[in-house]
């Protein structure tokens, strides 16, 4: 039975905490004067990591809260590879020395919607222009209603070792009121593709809180999701923002399930993947006993960024294409949006940055704290102040929203150690807003808690 505090959190709108703080924060205060700079004080000697985003797809998913363009055409995606090529060889040239790659991921958008051969074309010119090793992760999302054999194919002889497909559930009734009809059988073939082509690394997204979606069909869905047996997943609560996304005007609001019914979903979810053998990962990630989230976890090495939880610790993050965002040890950066202001900049030979934020010390203060939490359930705060040269009883003292969650019984604080309660880690992202200098409890951008 669900408490009254998981339902009173459950219900408040806030960031997923991949990042700190959170990209309303970024502003035209960071240009492209200033990731120039940054990017040359990069060091030469660790380890990297490059996004790449391919914003457009087929058709619109009516849920979809992604930066993306809708095209039948294969021209607006071929003028769009060859800017972006441009931009990768722009951003090696500001750097002093060729550098070490940790990670790769391509994004979207539907990264595999260009054709094989102009992936491995971007793959030769990464491993042109950076330094690949042999333990350089690449990873790449896939919508498996368009991944060909061929393009499967390609991917493996490209270096991905992990695809993430999405999914978000096999309801047919569910599929037709989000627009993306998707069968089991298209999705067992496109991890059959992969896994023929050395794609070993396999995660399906699913999602809850979508339009006609109840705990049955979540667990039916989860049921033929397992069968398939990839390595990982990543279950996410749908964020219904008709006023930021207006192709969610679509979904009909008022067949979307309540606070109660999402919770309720979600611990379905939970509770049959564990029951299939994953790990439950952190807030929302799932994962088999052997795999590298697994030994993070258990080591205290989780990390989480803008592609959820990861093994991923590189300090540097550069973002190519139309509204990447890249983080650097100064702060973040983010490319224009509209994929046609993007391309003029980088046309012009100017580096495509339109805003950004600066970290402060205090920043970066908060930013550990918020992602123990979200990795961990629990954090020292003392042990990390004093890390970072602050006083604990800054962050401990006066902390309103802490004091009213320790009563609710949502989280326990002993000797400056904060651990969230079994029963309410959904809200986790309740507690990380504890520690948010910055949040608003307005911003209807954000997700609900759970």
């Amino acid at each position: 039975m669900q408490s009254t505090a998981l339902l009173k959190y459950a219900e408040m709108r806030l960031p997923r905490y991949t990042s700190y703080p959170t990209a309303p924060r970024f502003s035209a205060d960071v240009d492209r004067k200033t990731y120039a700079d940054w990017l040359g004080a990069v060091p030469a000697d660790r380890d990297v990591s490059l996004y790449l985003h391919i914003p457009f797809c087929r058709s619109m998913c009516w849920y979809c809260g992604c930066h993306t363009t809708i095209t039948r055409q294969d021209e607006p995606i071929l003028d769009y590879l060859n800017v972006l090529r441009q931009e990768i060889g722009m951003v090696a040239d500001h750097v002093s020395a060729p550098l070490p790659i940790g990670e790769v991921h391509f994004g979207g958008g539907t990264p595999t919607i260009i054709e094989p051969e102009e992936f491995l074309s971007l793959m030769a010119l990464l491993r042109e222009r950076y330094l690949f090793g042999q333990k350089t992760g690449v990873a790449v999302e896939i919508d498996p209603r368009r991944l060909t054999a061929a393009m499967a194919q390609a991917l493996g002889e490209g270096g991905v070792g992990r695809a993430s497909l999405g999914v978000q559930s096999f309801d047919p009734v569910v599929q037709k009121a989000i627009n993306r009809i998707q069968t089991e059988q298209q999705t067992a073939d496109a991890v059959a593709h992969l896994r023929k082509a050395g794609v070993t690394g396999i995660n399906f997204d699913l999602i809850y809180g979508l339009p006609h979606q109840t705990v049955r069909s979540c667990v039916e869905t989860v049921q033929a999701a397992v069968a398939m047996r990839p390595e990982r997943f990543a279950v996410f609560g749908y964020a219904h923002v008709p006023s930021f996304k207006k192709h969610q005007r679509m979904i009909d609001e008022n067949v979307l399930p309540d606070a109660s019914a999402r919770t309720d979903q979600a611990l379905a979810i939970s509770e049959a993947l564990c029951e299939a053998g994953y790990r439950q990962i952190g807030l929302d990630h799932f994962a088999l006993p052997d795999d590298d989230l697994v030994l993070a976890q258990s080591s205290g090495t989780l990390r989480r960024n803008f592609q959820g939880y990861t093994t991923d610790n590189c300090e540097t993050l550069i973002g190519f294409g139309a509204s990447a965002i890249g983080r650097s040890q100064a702060g973040y950066v983010q490319n224009e949006v509209p994929p046609g202001l993007y391309a003029s900049h980088i046309a012009s030979g100017r580096l495509a940055t339109t805003k950004g934020y600066r970290l402060t010390d205090e920043d970066r203060l908060r930013a550990a704290i918020i992602e123990r939490l979200m990795c961990d359930f629990t954090v020292d705060i003392k042990a990390i102040a004093t890390a970072h040269g602050r006083d604990p009883k800054v962050l401990l003292g006066g902390n309103a929203r802490l004091t009213t969650m320790a009563n609710d019984g949502v989280l326990d604080i002993a000797d400056g150690v904060i651990t969230v309660s079994q029963d309410h880690r959904f809200v986790i992202r309740a507690v990380a807003a504890a520690f948010d200098a910055y949040i608003d409890d307005a911003q209807r951008t954000h997700s609900k808690a759970a």
